[in-house]
């Protein structure tokens, strides 16, 4: 009887292994996300053209960039998961020397020095922390006892603390906040009470005051001064805001036309090609542009949340539900800034800005993204 159940057993798997099996999960390529992406990618390309007045440098740079990017989330797919555990920390150790490096040696442009050049190839070393942050902290929690205890919070907060001190010297104010909050995503999902984000809370309320007089510099209150009243100096510090309202309340509902944006064509609106492109496709778009943009946002956020929950393991988890919340901000931020919801960061609107490093790092979190997805899958190959 043990014998002929045994056999009884065969069958399943010889058929699961006999079964012929697809090109994307022989490659652990999640189609869904995979095809959003390629049409958001579509849609950034086709607004840069119109942001940069028709001129195909921005456009050939970005889709060499966004080649190099879709080559990378491929072979990022391929690494399981628990191999990104085991690196995190040399990751980590590697992204935070090279932050280190920035403050003495990088490269600087519009008084900000947060570069890295080699060999004529220049990087911003912060974007590779938007994965080595998470990761790292995913890492952290992974075999500790869920929710985490005081010690694990406090070596989760150090973990993102750390880097976002270092970028915050650069100076890049917005970008060391994204990625702290990176970090925190996964220890919020890791199961950190209410009790501790209120008092997180509290403890923040307290030091703002702190934090505002000595903590930032005049141009970064002057944008938060701005936010509050952009009407107060809209030939100056309110400059970027007035005309980013004015380009996309005068798209209306249908907007002017692609390329007929008055606002950006005639260069009233400020960096329209990278943080302020929103604007460009809201103007000759209308609502209804912005609206299908959203939508393939959001679209991307679910698949990305979906993978989460049916990740295998903690680490997994943990990582995936941070690296799609942190894309989330990204989207909500570089939109709640355009808007003048919130203050100007210089956060770039994902996989539609100007920008290959940024277009880089996102798309490798994608492919790690699908790499946890296809997880189950690995097992039965």
């Amino acid at each position: 009887m043990a014998s002929r159940d045994f056999m009884h057993r065969l069958p399943d798997s010889h058929s699961s292994l006999s079964r012929p099996v697809s090109l994307s999960r022989r490659w652990h390529i999640d189609v869904p996300l995979l095809t959003l992406l390629v049409l958001l990618c579509g849609v950034g390309l086709g607004v840069l053209y119109s942001a940069s007045g028709g001129e195909l440098h921005y456009v050939r740079r970005q889709a060499i960039f966004m080649g190099i990017a879709f080559g990378g989330m491929f072979v990022a797919a391929q690494i399981p998961p628990d191999m990104y555990r085991r690196w995190s920390p040399w990751l980590y150790v590697a992204g935070c020397c090279m932050l280190v490096a920035v403050l003495f040696v990088g490269v600087g442009a519009k008084g900000a020095q947060r570069w890295l050049e080699i060999g004529g190839f220049r990087f911003q070393p912060s974007e590779a922390l938007k994965l080595a942050v998470p990761m790292s902290v995913a890492a952290f929690l992974h075999k500790r006892t869920l929710p985490p205890s005081l010690v694990s919070i406090v070596g989760a907060l150090a973990i993102a603390a750390l880097p976002a001190a270092l970028i915050v010297q650069q100076p890049d104010l917005g970008t060391s906040i994204l990625i702290a909050a990176s970090g925190l995503f996964a220890l919020y999902l890791a199961g950190l009470s209410w009790r501790m984000m209120g008092g997180a809370l509290l403890a923040l309320a307290v030091a703002a005051w702190p934090i505002w007089q000595w903590g930032l510099r005049d141009y970064q209150r002057q944008r938060i001064l701005t936010l509050f009243d952009p009407d107060a100096d809209r030939l100056g510090a309110g400059w970027n805001i007035f005309q980013s309202k004015a380009a996309i309340g005068s798209g209306g509902i249908y907007g002017k036309g692609y390329m007929q944006g008055t606002q950006s064509q005639l260069d009233f609106l400020p960096e329209s090609h990278t943080d302020f492109i929103i604007a460009v496709l809201s103007e000759e778009w209308g609502m209804r542009g912005a609206l299908l943009l959203l939508l393939l946002y959001v679209l991307i956020i679910a698949r990305g949340i979906y993978i989460s929950f049916m990740a295998q393991h903690v680490f997994g988890r943990l990582l995936a539900g941070s690296i799609t919340l942190t894309f989330f901000v990204y989207v909500f931020v570089n939109i709640g800034m355009v808007t003048g919801l919130l203050p100007v960061v210089g956060v770039p609107l994902p996989l539609v800005s100007y920008g290959g490093t940024s277009v880089i790092t996102l798309m490798a979190g994608f492919g790690i993204l699908m790499a946890i997805g296809t997880e189950r899958r690995r097992v039965s190959f």
